[in-house]
């Protein structure tokens, strides 16, 4: 039989452990009184909003008070996870003003649909759309107030079809968001064998093409709407396999054969979120945004080289330069798809925007928004 003194220090019935517990229960019960202050709060704000015409979401306004709280935060909570926890009182605090409908590739289970929640929160109306072409009509329509569409993967480069749509629709982009992309092999039968097809989104195919090559050489490789679409066929067929998410995985009920079989293990894609310019207001300077545009140049030699003189005579950084062939006439001919640094709020940037659009045969500002830094 021990000794009273060999007894571990923290007991099932330490009185010092209940004693804490007792004062998170205190803690917690004064941040609901105090969320439910700013619930009160916030929809007075949304009265004001109302009378005025206003629109209830900005996200340069949520950006900079996520960023005013993390430099105010003195730990020990992460200053990492200061963001979602506020993004998720945000959304509830919004949705007493009116629900917001958001769009994205569906069905439940998608990364898009993680970038979704991730972004607005989850005090959201959920419009999961059959593929990326849907998203941006249901947003045009007004179907939805926002949607939210990939653009780039770390591994595969542009998501070419998005890039595509912005040409042929009005939408404009008001914030971005980037997810790690985790990549599972989910099937019926927890086994690797028996397996006569995987089916996923082509771009999820091409970044687990090393890891399928070499444990599936053959096996059909079949290219489906979206992940969570290929999870949904793999939980009707035994012989399927799917290419998705965990959550795709608890939402279709299906083994997690293999974990993490993207290539790069640093697998990210990031999402932009488009809305009508009619219904939403291009968002003012938060302090760290992004301007997106597309255009095009004559083809004649140095025409792209004439096209980015004006950005290093005003100083403007260009973090991201993509071609996309203009499909004309003329086979030569490319859209350039530029993100820069700033906000045309920004003398230097308003002027370097100037003088492209006169250098360019076609100019479209895809829009300005926080760049996510959280």
């Amino acid at each position: 039989m021990p000794d009273s003194d060999d007894a571990p220090p923290h007991a099932p019935g330490d009185p010092a452990l209940a004693g804490l517990r007792e004062q998170i229960d205190l803690v917690d019960r004064d941040l609901l009184t105090l969320l439910n202050r700013r619930a009160a709060l916030a929809l007075q704000v949304g009265g004001i909003k109302k009378r005025e015409g206003s629109v209830v979401f900005r996200p340069e306004r949520e950006a900079q008070v996520i960023d005013g709280l993390k430099l105010r935060n003195g730990g020990p909570l992460q200053t990492d996870s200061v963001a979602p926890i506020w993004r998720e009182i945000m959304s509830a605090c919004r949705a007493l003003e009116i629900p917001t409908r958001v769009a994205y590739l569906g069905p439940a289970g998608t990364f898009s649909e993680l970038a979704a929640l991730g972004y607005f929160g989850s005090s959201i109306v959920q419009v999961p759309c059959a593929s990326i072409d849907e998203v941006f009509r249901s947003t045009t329509a007004g179907a939805a107030d926002f949607g939210v569409v990939p653009v780039e993967n770390s591994t595969e480069g542009v998501v070419a079809r998005s890039l595509d749509l912005f040409l042929t629709t009005p939408l404009f982009i008001v914030g971005e968001t980037s997810l790690f992309v985790r990549h599972n092999l989910l099937r019926r039968d927890n086994a690797v064998s028996g397996i006569k097809a995987v089916c996923a989104h082509p771009q999820a195919l091409a970044q687990c093409h090393g890891w399928l090559s070499y444990h599936l050489p053959d096996v059909e490789r079949r290219p489906v709407a979206s992940n969570a679409e290929g999870a949904r066929l793999a939980s009707l067929d035994p012989k399927l396999a799917a290419v998705a998410s965990e959550r795709a995985a608890s939402e279709y009920g299906l083994h997690i054969v293999a974990p993490a079989i993207q290539d790069d293990p640093h697998n990210r894609t990031r999402f932009v979120i488009v809305s009508h310019p009619e219904r939403n207001p291009q968002p003012q300077s938060s302090g760290h945004d992004c301007t997106s545009l597309v255009v095009s140049v004559t083809n004649r030699p140095g025409a792209v080289h004439d096209m980015l003189v004006p950005l290093k005579e005003h100083g403007v950084s260009m973090t991201r330069f993509e071609s996309r062939p203009a499909r004309s006439a003329d086979q030569w001919e490319y859209y350039f798809y530029i993100d820069l640094k700033g906000h045309p709020e920004q003398p230097a940037l308003a002027a370097a925007l100037g003088e492209l659009r006169a250098a360019c045969s076609f100019f479209k500002l895809l829009g300005t928004y926080p760049l996510d830094v959280h």
